[in-house]
């Protein structure tokens, strides 16, 4: 063909695009709709996918796909936001925060001498009105905060002594305040149960007594709230679900304890398994920059507003130039807590090892895209020696992400798999035993 021809032709082309406009001619909607297709077909044939289900026995996975079907479900994550760093950013701000109303309890504290009492309000000479619900004493002198959601409204199970109770335990600097312990909470009261909060020491706003705050290694005190919620309520079935750090506190007491827990079950979600790993993943470069350094400032601002406390066991004006998680261990919590190095405390905070010795059902659910929990790190094979214990991994979901439906603001794969599973042990235990 003539080259002034060809050219011509095009000429005319472009000139006729221009004028009746790139969707009129239908090249855009070709494109588009062309474009939709193929992401369609990937999205269903790469990224929507059924979890592994990793068990130790073939009674608790048979239990699991029974009366906990979603563990086997495909799960499909947000169409438009399904990357592991993007689901973790995203969830904070999308997920909707269902009000919850804790009970109140005010404390006086006059002289040392602590007085409770129920109140709708603040009384006149109460000399302390923390936020939470209740505040227990320590062996050591300190005291940690509860947040009590009673679901006295429950209509399935109206006697308070034996509604199931639920203990939740939040993340690294988390409260009874973040979204996901939230919705937790309000799929617990659709059950009928009730619910407490287990708030670390000093992070809920209540006063720090002894210079002590908290670490995944250290089970003392969730040693002693489990057991004072347990005296209280004796009779009720007792279960547990801890989030990231929580979850790594709560696997570290079931390896520590054993069967000797009055829990039935628990449930934990984006943990932690391997310490070295997970700091390792964190420092870098992009990891250090979304989520390392600002989670480094919440920690050093929660330990700045009782820096008093600590000025005479570490030096605090270094430990605010930390510029990272392990910087902050290294030369903050290690300390606190008596290890002579940072890798002794990440050793000895690893629920890795530690899994072997679980002896109650305990379900774990990991996205292995969660940069806080690499994926070479889960102890699949562990898992498999052990018949209490189910690990749930999803090729999607980030850290504590799990986000799923074009617009995931009411709830999330983690709280239909909470959901089941509480539901499931409550109704169906026995079955396990």
């Amino acid at each position: 063909m003539d080259l002034r021809m060809l050219s011509r032709e095009l000429s005319l082309y472009l000139e006729h695009q221009v004028r009746v406009g790139f969707f009129g001619s239908g090249v855009g909607l070709s494109l588009i709709l062309g474009f939709s297709v193929a992401y369609a077909c990937y999205y269903l044939s790469s990224i929507a996918k059924k979890p592994q289900l990793v068990t130790g026995g073939e009674s608790f996975s048979r239990f699991l796909q029974d009366h906990c079907p979603v563990v086997t479900e495909t799960y499909y994550p947000t169409v438009w936001c399904w990357e592991g760093r993007g689901q973790t950013l995203l969830r904070p701000f999308i997920t909707s925060k269902p009000p919850v109303q804790y009970r109140k309890k005010y404390v006086e504290q006059k002289e040392g001498i602590k007085m409770e009492g129920m109140s709708p309000a603040p009384s006149p000479a109460a000399g302390k009105y923390p936020s939470c619900s209740e505040l227990i004493k320590t062996a050591d002198g300190g005291q940690i905060s509860l947040d009590w959601f009673d679901n006295d409204n429950s209509t399935c199970y109206m006697d308070a002594s034996t509604r199931p109770t639920i203990l939740l335990l939040p993340g690294l600097t988390g409260t009874s305040k973040e979204s996901y312990i939230l919705h937790m909470i309000h799929l617990s009261e659709e059950l009928g149960y009730r619910c407490v909060v287990f708030n670390n020491r000093g992070v809920a706003g209540e006063n720090l007594l002894t210079p002590r705050t908290y670490c995944c290694a250290n089970t003392e005190d969730l040693e002693t709230v489990i057991h004072h919620v347990h005296s209280l309520y004796s009779s009720a079935p007792f279960l547990a679900a801890g989030v990231s750090m929580g979850g790594m506190l709560l696997l570290n007491y079931l390896g520590k304890i054993g069967s000797k827990t009055p829990l039935m079950a628990a449930a934990t979600f984006s943990v932690g398994w391997n310490t070295f790993a997970c700091s390792e993943s964190l420092e870098k470069p992009l990891n250090w920059l979304l989520f390392n350094y600002y989670l480094t400032t919440c920690l050093q601002s929660s330990v700045n507003k009782h820096r008093h406390m600590f000025v005479k066991q570490v030096d605090m004006d270094h430990v605010m130039k930390a510029k990272s998680i392990r910087e902050f261990d290294k030369r903050f919590t290690s300390v606190m807590f008596g290890y002579q190095t940072i890798d002794d405390y990440y050793t000895d905070a690893s629920p890795s090892p530690r899994l072997k010795s679980v002896g109650i059902p305990v379900l774990c659910l990991n996205s292995v895209d969660d940069v806080f929990s690499p994926s070479h790190a889960i102890p699949i094979e562990t898992a498999k020696q052990n018949p209490n214990v189910a690990l749930v991994l999803t090729s999607y979901g980030g850290h504590i992400g799990f986000l799923e439906g074009i617009w995931p603001r009411q709830s999330t794969y983690m709280d239909r798999v909470f959901k089941q599973f509480v539901q499931a042990m409550v109704e169906h235990g026995h079955e396990l035993s």
